[in-house]
């Protein structure tokens, strides 16, 4: 399976879960939830689709920075969403320390793909 196929899959489950999770909200009529939707639909639907689109336009060689950029995007993202619901809703009611670091350990393994999306960027030559 190449780069664009799995950000894509991924994009598609994130792409599920904040649907359905706006339609719990909308049908429950309270919006706690919010701020984690918004970011399962932004980080998880639009940017792995939008990389997944990148993939797939530019025909990207398949390198080392490459996989780094896919498997940390997916990682930042499922571990900034899911640390976000762990934190702020507190549904195991776990350590606040521990939901902290997931929460920004999640964001700072996103950021980090967002670094290594711009220096892939930089890298790409246009071989037509």
């Amino acid at each position: 399976m190449n780069n664009s196929q799995i950000l894509l899959r991924f994009a598609g489950v994130f792409g599920v879960i904040g649907a359905i999770l706006g339609a719990h909200m909308a049908g429950a009529g309270s919006y706690a939830f919010r701020p984690i939707h918004a970011h399962i639909l932004v980080v998880g639907w639009l940017s792995l689709f939008a990389w997944a689109v990148y993939y797939k336009v530019f025909q990207t060689t398949q390198t080392i920075l490459t996989k780094v950029h896919v498997w940390s995007s997916i990682i930042g993202s499922v571990g900034l969403t899911v640390g976000m619901w762990l934190y702020m809703v507190k549904p195991f009611n776990l350590p606040e320390g521990l939901t902290l670091i997931f929460y920004i350990g999640g964001g700072g393994t996103l950021l980090i793909s967002f670094i290594i999306f711009f220096l892939l960027t930089l890298l790409y030559k246009d071989e037509k």
